[in-house]
């Protein structure tokens, strides 16, 4: 829990695994997320999306939310896919989407996401986490860059849509 001032008031900030009842959070923040990557408005498809999620227990998520007086508010959330490597012969963790709504920016609640992430996959005995962003999306490229991810040089990646 950290105190930051977010705009005029001091809030806390509280990072933890979404459950069931984080749905409404949770999928307004993923809903907030697609439209920063340029997709359609569509709240009703990211909670159907998130409720599945959440349900089959074939992702997980963290919120970080602000805590003032008896308010707690959404702020930001990231959602991590599991998955394995046939080279390590280990378990790894996609970090598929970080997102910080942009009246908590700058405030660190990235970096506590990419902590938690981190934490889960020590604690999960994962070998890492991968990630991927967009080109031009030079801010999340320096923080993660900051949080210790290494740019891959070893491999290129495609993509096949079907």
């Amino acid at each position: 829990m950290d105190k930051k001032d977010v705009g005029c008031l001091k809030a806390e900030i509280y990072v933890y695994r979404a459950e069931l009842q984080d749905l409404g959070k949770a999928a307004g923040l993923f809903n907030q997320y697609r439209q920063f990557y340029k997709r359609d408005d569509d709240l009703s498809g990211a909670e159907q999306y998130i409720r599945e999620r959440l349900t089959q227990g074939d992702s997980v998520i963290y919120l970080a939310v602000s805590k003032t007086a008896d308010t707690l508010v959404p702020a930001g959330y990231v959602q991590l896919y599991p998955s394995l490597s046939s080279l390590s012969m280990s378990r790894i963790w996609i970090l598929n989407d970080l997102f910080v709504d942009s009246d908590y920016r700058g405030h660190g609640i990235g970096r506590k996401l990419l902590d938690q992430a981190k934490m889960h996959a020590v604690q999960t005995g994962a070998k890492g986490l991968t990630l991927s962003t967009q080109l031009h999306n030079l801010k999340a490229q320096r923080l993660y860059e900051s949080a210790g991810y290494a740019r891959d040089d070893e491999f290129v990646y495609y993509n096949l849509n079907v």
